[in-house]
C-alpha cells in the first residue's frame, strides 16, 4: 500500500516538474500575487481528475479512439502559438513591474478559462496523466487507489509550492528586463510545446 503511495508520488512528481506551459503560467501568476490559490487549486484538481480518469481504465478508452487525442492536439498547438505570441509581444512592448495596480488584475473568470485551457488542451497532459499513469498504475492491481492518491498527492504540493514559493523571486521580479526575459522563455516553451504537437 504505501509502496504504491510513494512510487505514485514519484512518477507524478518526474510528469510535472518539467517546465510546461501550465508550469510557467503558475509561475507568472504567482510572481504577480493574483489569484494563486485559485489557480493552483484549478491546476491540482485538473490533474486530479485527469490521473483518476487513467487508473480508473479511460487510458484504454483513449488508445481505442486516438482521433481524440489529434483533435486535442491541433486544439491545443493553435491555443499555445497565439498564447506564446501574446508573451513576445509583453516582452516587445511592455514595461512590467511588481507594481500590480488593482485595475491591472485579470478577473478570476478570464485566469482560469486560461489555466483550464492549458490543463485540457494540451494532449501531452493526457498522455502523461491518463495514458502513462494509467498504464503504470496496472502493475499494482491490489492497490491502484493508493497509487493514483500517491500521484495526486505530488500534483497538488509541486503546484501551490510553485505558486507561493515563486514570491520570493519577487525582488528580481522588480526589473523590467527581468519580466521580459520571463516572458520571452515563456513564449518559447509554449512555441516548442506547440511545434512538438504539430510533428
Amino acid at each position: 500500500m504505501l509502496n504504491s503511495a510513494l512510487h505514485g508520488f514519484v512518477m507524478g512528481l518526474s510528469l510535472i516538474v518539467p517546465i510546461g506551459a501550465q508550469n510557467a503560467f503558475v509561475l507568472k501568476q504567482g510572481l504577480k500575487q493574483q489569484h494563486v490559490f485559485a489557480i493552483c487549486l484549478c491546476c491540482a484538481l485538473s490533474d486530479a481528475i485527469l490521473i483518476s480518469a487513467g487508473v480508473l481504465g479511460f487510458s484504454e478508452l483513449v488508445m481505442l479512439h486516438p482521433d481524440w487525442l489529434n483533435i486535442a492536439k491541433y486544439f491545443g498547438a493553435t491555443f499555445l502559438l497565439v498564447y506564446g505570441v501574446l508573451h513576445f509581444y509583453q516582452a516587445w512592448k511592455a514595461e512590467q513591474r511588481l507594481e500590480v495596480r488593482p485595475n491591472d488584475v485579470p478577473s478570476l473568470g478570464k485566469v482560469l478559462l486560461i489555466c483550464l485551457s492549458l490543463a485540457w488542451l494540451n494532449p501531452h497532459v493526457y498522455l502523461d496523466t491518463v495514458v502513462l499513469l494509467g498504464s503504470i498504475s496496472t502493475q499494482y492491481p491490489d492497490t491502484q487507489l493508493y497509487f493514483a492518491l500517491g500521484a495526486i498527492t505530488a500534483s497538488f504540493l509541486f503546484f501551490f509550492s510553485l505558486g507561493y514559493a515563486a514570491r520570493y523571486l519577487q525582488p528580481v521580479f522588480q526589473r523590467p528586463q527581468a519580466w521580459k526575459i520571463l516572458d520571452i522563455m515563456i513564449g518559447c516553451v509554449m512555441w516548442s510545446i506547440a511545434i512538438s504537437l504539430l510533428k
